[in-house]
């Protein structure tokens, strides 16, 4: 454990935005599966899911929780 003050303010900070991104990212694997399985049963609200599971991949760029390269496979293979 750190001795000096401001190192233990950034452990606990460092926590918290690890368990944040740790969510949103879950978030976002469930909206890519969903909208894979719904575009492979020929779902009604397909066109929903991806636009969903699209824009969550481009706010998860934003965020530095995803590469703009995975992003745009992710979103590539919601589009394929």
């Amino acid at each position: 454990m750190a001795n000096i003050k401001s190192q233990k303010k950034r452990i606990l900070t460092n926590e918290k935005s690890r368990l944040a991104n740790k969510a949103f990212k879950s978030q976002v694997k469930t909206a890519i599966k969903k909208a894979l399985l719904a575009k492979k049963e020929a779902a009604k609200d397909k066109d929903v899911l991806i636009n969903t599971a699209v824009s969550l991949v481009d706010k998860s760029v934003t965020k530095g929780i995803f590469k703009a390269n995975k992003a745009a496979r992710e979103k590539s293979r919601l589009m394929a």
